[in-house]
């Protein structure tokens, strides 16, 4: 038995013995198990903010089903046994929805404590399958893109626009987000006609030293065109210094997790680095409503958005709130059921498709940014040519 399977057997037996308390008729409410404090703070705490604007605003309009949606949270601590007991406790608060953290597996006790109470979950921008149906249960979704369409958006993107040839994986094994950039690469490369991998090594998030790994990108008979860097934060600002260091020129692509200029001070004039934003915290995004409303976001916290994770906390709550009102209620089923038929939702930060095979975005519109000089901005954007089968992603 799995540490996760024990999770859930635990959840369910709690759930059996302490029934939660129901949501008050003239209310809705919409429970944070999430972090507000260590690491997972950085990606979580951005999107819950925005997810407050988005609630602000529907209840400024008269709220949902014509009543107030009400918050309540609780710390997860960036810890997964926390995380279990705050999902319990916002479901105990009577929460019609359960928000969870931005990392499958941060998120998911606490979206487990929500499964076992046939409460729907919403993982604020995870990006693992598992964080929905196959690691949780039918009543979970995440608001954000799959990892592996990052991987394979970068593999198409720098084959076709930055003929890119060579690439050598390096993948960072500590959680499934990093683990799913590198299968969406690994999906994508076979199906570019003269694309090579040329080398590929592991290493963890942290890991002081990625020397080793380093000088085998180096012994290579040439410098391969580009590097797909498979890892999050804190520990890829040491592996994308080191590999800059040693003077390694090559692209480095990776995934969304790395968006962000908080960093890049700690790795000064870095270039050649790109990564797939949803919407750009740059200014510079060509959809002059997400200009809007980095805007709004800075006028109501006080500091412009500091990544691209910031975006799906408030699609998440517009997607679930216009399934509750279609649904005209806020049971689980109902709800997951309109949620369901959703095929190119359009929302802020580009379409929304949930099925009853997949609660999650197996293809997406990406702008593509990059850093010059140590200054990151949009320089292109890109759809991967075809969705990633479900069956693909579960390999």
């Amino acid at each position: 038995m799995t540490l996760m399977t024990r999770w859930a057997v635990a959840l369910a037996s709690t759930a059996l013995c302490a029934l939660p308390a129901l949501a008050d008729d003239d209310r809705i409410i919409i429970g944070f198990a999430t972090a507000e404090s260590g690491f997972m703070q950085a990606y979580d705490k951005p999107a819950q903010d925005a997810a407050m604007i988005r609630i602000s605003e529907i209840n400024a309009a008269g709220g949902l089903l014509g009543k107030q949606i009400e918050v309540v949270n609780a710390d997860t601590k960036t810890d997964r046994a926390e995380g279990a007991k705050a999902g319990l406790s916002v479901v105990d608060a009577g929460a019609d929805l359960v928000v969870v953290s931005c990392d499958y597996d941060f998120g998911a006790p606490a979206a487990l404590a929500a499964e076992s109470s046939g409460r729907v979950s919403f993982f604020l921008c995870a990006e693992s399958i598992k964080a929905g149906i196959q690691g949780v249960g039918p009543h979970s979704f995440s608001a954000s893109v799959l990892a592996a369409v990052q991987g394979a958006t970068m593999a198409e993107w720098a084959y076709t626009k930055k003929e890119a040839r060579t690439f050598y994986r390096l993948l960072d094994t500590w959680t499934e987000y990093n683990k799913g950039i590198c299968d969406g690469f690994d999906w994508m490369l076979p199906k570019l006609a003269d694309a090579k991998l040329v080398g590929e090594d592991t290493f963890k998030n942290e890991d002081a030293s990625i020397a080793a790994q380093i000088t085998r990108i180096k012994s290579l008979p040439e410098e391969p065109d580009a590097i797909m860097l498979c890892t999050m934060m804190p520990g890829a600002v040491s592996a994308i210094k080191q590999l800059r260091a040693a003077g390694i020129n090559s692209m480095i692509l990776n995934g969304s997790g790395v968006d962000g200029s908080y960093w890049l001070s700690a790795v000064p004039d870095l270039s050649n680095f790109f990564v797939p934003v949803q919407g750009s915290i740059y200014g510079d995004d060509p959809n002059p409503q997400v200009t809007a409303f980095n805007a709004k976001f800075q006028a109501v916290t006080g500091a412009e958005p500091s990544t691209q994770y910031t975006y799906p906390g408030y699609v998440m709550v517009d997607v679930w709130a216009k399934a509750v009102e279609r649904a005209g209620t806020t049971e689980a089923g109902a709800v997951v059921a309109e949620l369901e038929k959703m095929r190119d939702e359009p929302t802020l930060f580009g379409p929304r498709t949930f099925t009853s095979e997949l609660h999650h975005q197996n293809r997406a519109r990406y702008l593509i940014v990059e850093t010059s000089n140590g200054k990151p901005g949009v320089v292109d954007e890109w759809t991967i040519s075809e969705a990633i089968p479900v069956a693909d992603l579960m390999k």
